[in-house]
Formats: C-alpha cells, structure tokens, sequence
C-alpha cells in the first residue's frame, strides 16, 4: 500500500470498554518486509490491552498467519486493523488478492509444504471469519478478554 512513509499506527485507549464501544488499538498497513515488525506491534497492542499470556501468543500466531496468507495469496501487501470492543479483540487482516471466493478453514496432510494458516488461526483464536470483498479478502479472528 503505496506511501513514502513508514506505516501509521493508531493506538488509543478509551473509556466505554465496558459498554461495548470500538476503540482502535492499532491500525497498520504490511507487507512481506515488515511481517516481523507488525508481529511485535500486535504483541504490544494486545499486552497494552490486558491479553497475556498463551492467548495472546495464540492470537499473535493467528494474526501472523492471516497477514502471511495476505502477503503470499492476496497480492503482496495488507492492511490490519485491531479493535477492542467490550470485552472482545478483534483483528481484521484485508488484502487486495484476486481470489474467486473464500478459501475452505481445512486441516492438510501432515507432510504438506504449507497450507495451514487459515486452519491455525481458526484453532488459535476463538473465531476467524472470511469475507469476499470485490477487491480482495478480509479475515477476521476475535478473542475474548479473559
């Protein structure tokens, strides 16, 4: 995603958690050359957020694997998005790839070369959700505040 810059973070906290209103924790574009940064940047923002712990290396990995997937299969770059709403996280990972639809949340042979991440990130996280946009593909994983 085009721009002479590094990417913008939009980290914030906000009263209302408890009433369930959407606060940004961290809004950033990627691409293959920054996964590793945007992995440390997504630890931070769930640890400022209160998840620790296995759920938040759980859902580190998930979120990783998303924006693998939209790096290698939806066209080089991404866009993720965490939120908190309530007591809920919410990450959405969107990519500009050119696939027809969805891809199946299935598990592969055990010697395959790839072909997990939309099956981890569905184990790891408590729910990951795929939406087809005309322009590319949105999944979405959530957790809950424990």
């Amino acid at each position: 995603m085009g721009g002479s810059g590094p990417p913008a973070d939009i980290n914030s906290t906000g009263a209302g958690h408890a009433r369930g209103e959407t606060s940004s924790l961290l809004s950033r574009a990627f691409t293959a050359a920054t996964i590793t940064e945007l992995r440390h940047a997504v630890a931070a923002a769930l640890a400022a957020a209160g998840l620790a712990g296995e759920p938040a290396e759980d859902f580190v990995l998930a979120v990783h694997e998303l924006a693998t997937n939209a790096v290698r299969h939806g066209g080089g770059a991404g866009q993720l998005h965490l939120r908190r709403q309530g007591d809920l996280l919410l990450c959405d990972v969107v990519d500009h790839g050119a696939g027809v639809d969805a891809p199946p949340i299935r598990q592969v042979a055990g010697d395959a070369a790839g072909g997990r991440g939309l099956w981890l990130a569905d184990h790891l996280a408590d729910s990951l959700s795929l939406h087809r946009r005309v322009d590319g593909l949105t999944a979405t994983v959530t957790i809950a505040l424990r």
